[in-house]
């Protein structure tokens, strides 16, 4: 029941928007997102008292013939990606109150819609289901970038929508191997079902499923040498619609890969799987060296994320229970991260109508509190104790040390390679002299103040006291590992 309303509140919200048109729209936006937040921390308490799981599992018939069925479910996994989506969905709408859309009951109908499918990917156990859900999410950030994205935004989504489409493709057809591996009276594309049907295949059998599964992750994610379509992705969509995109819907293929690859292919994983780690340390290494030259502050988030998503793909193939749950801490806190940071992003541009770096500076002499809360995010970007971002690089980087101590080291150069671009940013932007149009800036509104810290609060809170988040997952992540032995 729970798990149904947690796709239902999204959905109603978004058809009051679009009845109700633009006098109500943000009202209506931060209800419903607000809504969506309370149910989420009472179904994570329901869940921690250990006795209400009939409440988070959903099951229906719904193709019979093919074995296709109308199926959710709510583990300590699944949890944490709803959390993060709805902890994150409140300060996405409510910091774009200060710019004004037009149409924008559309777009804030658009971004529930994107944020249902979403919730339906985390909470789906069928994968047929699964996959609908993948696709649906990526119909309604399509038209938010088209409709409200920047200069060049037909053939940049395009591009966008293509890229992931193909991979997605691969992804089907991996599915519907497994599906017709299993003896024709009793095929099903229940997730358990193929759990089973995935591990009974050869050796070479699950290497292919493990690589179309990772091709189509790799694309959302993304990794290299399939990011090509992220970064300018990322400049050109508006802000709201790129926080969507970069703070949930790229933790859709992270999830895929825990939920879906580890338990279904584990023998594939155990002889393959070091190809994706060395794929995962390559994008990290590689991003970050960008990240360190990039002029424009947007352009250095988008790779910046790259790099992090990189080092939550290595922790998963190292696939022992302290990277997994640091790969789970670090989607969170990359999350909680980069809506931070484009938040900071949104409020430099807003004022002066540039994000190069080279044309701002002196920002803290004129508002240090913006300064002080940018340099708090910052901190947690690079992974400092006592902030979200140390709880998940910590865990994740030990279990890959653990697993691959090659890979590991290499990867822990994240950190320091994370300090010199994200201190360069702060040093050019915020310290220094004060350019001329940077004397007149004025100070942080309401929204953007509260925006900003919130997210503060949360990168201090869940570095000082991660037990909660840990909780969750823990169980969740063991009992996984468990069924793949």
């Amino acid at each position: 029941m729970l798990t149904i309303l947690l796709l239902l509140i999204p959905l109603i919200t978004a058809i009051l928007l679009v009845v109700a048109g633009n006098k109500s729209a943000r009202a209506i936006a931060l209800s419903g997102a607000l809504l969506e937040l309370i149910l989420a921390f009472v179904s994570m308490l329901l869940m921690q008292q250990g006795n209400s799981a009939h409440l988070f599992t959903v099951h229906y018939n719904w193709i019979t013939s093919l074995g296709i069925s109308f199926s959710f479910t709510i583990d300590g996994i699944s949890m944490l990606m709803v959390l993060l989506s709805s902890l994150l969905l409140p300060i996405i709408v409510y910091s774009s109150f200060n710019k004004t859309y037009h149409n924008a009951h559309i777009m804030y109908a658009l971004m529930m819609l994107m944020m249902s499918a979403m919730i339906g990917v985390f909470t789906a156990a069928d994968g047929f289901l699964f996959y609908i859900m993948w696709e649906l999410s990526l119909i309604p950030i399509y038209f938010i970038i088209l409709v409200w994205g920047g200069e060049n935004r037909q053939k940049i989504t395009f591009k966008f929508f293509l890229y992931t489409l193909f991979g997605s493709l691969f992804m089907l057809l991996a599915l519907i191997y497994v599906y017709l591996q299993m003896p024709e009276a009793s095929r099903s594309f229940d997730i358990q079902a193929l759990y089973q049907a995935g591990r009974l295949l050869s050796v070479e059998e699950q290497g292919l499923i493990l690589a179309a599964f990772f091709l189509a992750f790799a694309v959302k994610m993304p990794i290299i040498p399939f990011h090509s379509w992220q970064p300018k992705t990322y400049y050109t969509a508006p802000t709201p619609g790129v926080m969507m995109l970069s703070g949930i819907m790229a933790k859709m293929a992270t999830y895929g890969l825990i939920r879906w690859v580890l338990p279904m292919v584990p023998d594939g994983l155990a002889e393959y799987g070091n190809y994706g780690i060395t794929l995962s340390v390559i994008s990290i290494i590689y991003a970050s060296c960008i990240s360190i030259v990039q002029k424009d502050f947007k352009y250095l988030i988008a790779y910046a994320s790259i790099a992090h998503i990189g080092l939550i793909s290595a922790g998963i193939f190292a696939g022992n229970i302290q990277s997994i749950q640091g790969s789970l801490i670090e989607m969170l806190s990359h999350g909680i991260n980069t809506v931070g940071l484009f938040i900071a992003y949104d409020i430099i541009y807003k004022r002066t109508g540039t994000s190069e770096m080279s044309k701002l500076g002196g920002i803290r002499a004129i508002d240090s509190s913006f300064a002080f809360m940018f340099f708090i995010v910052i901190l947690s970007v690079v992974a400092l104790p006592f902030t979200t971002g140390f709880v998940g690089e910590f865990l994740l980087i030990l279990g890959l040390f653990t697993s691959n101590p090659i890979a590991g080291s290499v990867a822990g150069l994240s950190i320091i390679l994370g300090v010199v671009y994200m201190f360069r940013s702060f040093q050019k932007m915020m310290l220094g002299e004060s350019s001329a149009h940077i004397l007149s800036l004025p100070k942080l509104d309401r929204q953007e103040k509260t925006s900003l810290t919130i997210i503060v609060i949360l990168i201090i809170g869940l570095g000082v006291y991660p037990k909660p988040i840990l909780d969750i997952t823990e169980n969740a992540v063991t009992t996984l590992l468990e069924g793949i032995k």
